[in-house]
C-alpha cells in the first residue's frame, strides 16, 4: 500500500506541479527525496528490534558509508530524469513506459542477484517491452495540443526510459547491498537505508538547483502558480510526503522478498494513473494507449503468476522436508 498509494500520489502532484505553472526541473527532483526528515519522527520513537549482530559478520563502516553515498547518487539522477519526462510528456505516458523498469530490473537482477528466468518472466518482460515500444509510434496523440515540441516530447522519452533503466539499476544494487553489506536486517538498518540514501540524494540536488540557477525564479513561480501560494507549497509538501511513503514500501519489499517484486508491485499502479491522468489533466486515453496498458496488465500478471507457482512449490519442499 506505501507503494501503491505513495507512487501514484507523488507522480500525480508532480505532473500537477507543471501543468499549473511550475516550471523548475531541479525542484521536481528534490521533492522526491526531500522529504525524508518526517522519517526522523518515526525513527525515533519506534523501538528497534533485538539485533543479531553477534550472528553477522563485522563490516566496514566505510562500505557501509559508500553503498549510502553511492546509491543517493544514482538516485539523484534518477530523480532529475524522471522529473524531464514527467514534465514533457502525458502522465499517462510517462507511467506505460516506466513500465519497461521491470525488463531492466530483470537484466540487472540476473547480472547482480542471479535471478533465475521462467517462461512466464520472459513473457512479462516481452509484453512489458513491447507495451512500451507502442507509445513511440504515438507522438500524435500523446501531445494533440502541440504544447511541448517534438524535439522535447523526444527528449522527455528518451529521459523517461532512462530513467526505467536508471530505476531498475538502483532496486537491484539495493538488493545486492542488503545480500552483501547490510546484513543484519533490523529495522534501524533498513531505515539508516532510507534515510542516508534521501540525505545524499538531497544534497546532490541542492548543489544542482543552485548550480544551475533556477533557485533564483522560485519565489516569482510561487507567486504566478494558478492555484496560488497556499496550493503551491502544498502540492510539494504532499508530494515529498508521498515519495518517502513509497520509499519505505520499496526499501521493505527489496528485503524481504527481491527488488524484482518490488518492482512488479510498484507496477501495479499501472491502470491506476493513467486514469486518474484522464480525470485530473484530461490526457486522451486512445487506442494505442490502450492496447499498451493490456499489454502491461497482462506482463504484470504473469509476473505475479509465477510468484504464486514459487511459493507453491516452496511450500511444498519445505512440507516434504519436515516430513
Amino acid at each position: 500500500m506505501f507503494i501503491l498509494v505513495g507512487q501514484s500520489v507523488a507522480v500525480i502532484l508532480g505532473r500537477l506541479y507543471y501543468v499549473k505553472g511550475g516550471k523548475s526541473k531541479w525542484l521536481v527532483t528534490l521533492i522526491q527525496f526531500g522529504g525524508f526528515p518526517i522519517l526522523l519522527v518515526y525513527y525515533c520513537i519506534s523501538k528497534n528490534p533485538t539485533t543479531n549482530d553477534h550472528q553477522v559478520e563485522p563490516r566496514s563502516s566505510l562500505i557501509v558509508a559508500a553503498v549510502y553515498v553511492s546509491l543517493g547518487l544514482i538516485s539523484a539522477a534518477l530523480g532529475f530524469l524522471i522529473s524531464v519526462g514527467v514534465q514533457y510528456l502525458p502522465i499517462s505516458t510517462v507511467t506505460l513506459i516506466s513500465a519497461s523498469q521491470l525488463a531492466f530490473n530483470a537484466f540487472f537482477s540476473f547480472l547482480l542477484n542471479s535471478q533465475k528466468f521462467t517462461p512466464l518472466i520472459i513473457n512479462c518482460l516481452v509484453l512489458l517491452t513491447v507495451s512500451s515500444v507502442l507509445l513511440v509510434f504515438n507522438n500524435d496523440s500523446a501531445n494533440p495540443s502541440g504544447v511541448v515540441s517534438r524535439v522535447k516530447y523526444v527528449i522527455g522519452f528518451i529521459c523517461t526510459v532512462a530513467a526505467a533503466a536508471v530505476g531498475g539499476l538502483v532496486l537491484a544494487l539495493t538488493q545486492l547491498a542488503f545480500r552483501k553489506v547490510l546484513k543484519r536486517g533490523t529495522f534501524k538498518e533498513n531505515m539508516d537505508l532510507v534515510i542516508y540514501q534521501a540525505i545524499v540524494a538531497t544534497s546532490a540536488t541542492l548543489v544542482g538547483l543552485f548550480a544551475s540557477g533556477e533557485w533564483k525564479g522560485l519565489t516569482k513561480e510561487m507567486e504566478e502558480y494558478e492555484l496560488g501560494k497556499v496550493s503551491y507549497i502544498m502540492t510539494i509538501a504532499w508530494a515529498a510526503i508521498a515519495s518517502q511513503f513509497f520509499s519505505i514500501g520499496a526499501i521493505g519489499l527489496i528485503f524481504e522478498v527481491s527488488s524484482l517484486f518490488c518492482n512488479a508491485i510498484s507496477i501495479l499502479s499501472l491502470p491506476v494513473v493513467p486514469v486518474l491522468s484522464v480525470i485530473v489533466f484530461h490526457d486522451k486515453m486512445d487506442g494505442v494507449k490502450l492496447i499498451s496498458m493490456v499489454l502491461a496488465i497482462w506482463g504484470i500478471v504473469s509476473y505475479v503468476y509465477q510468484q504464486y507457482l514459487d511459493e507453491c512449490k516452496y511450500k511444498t519442499d519445505t512440507s516434504i522436508t519436515n516430513d
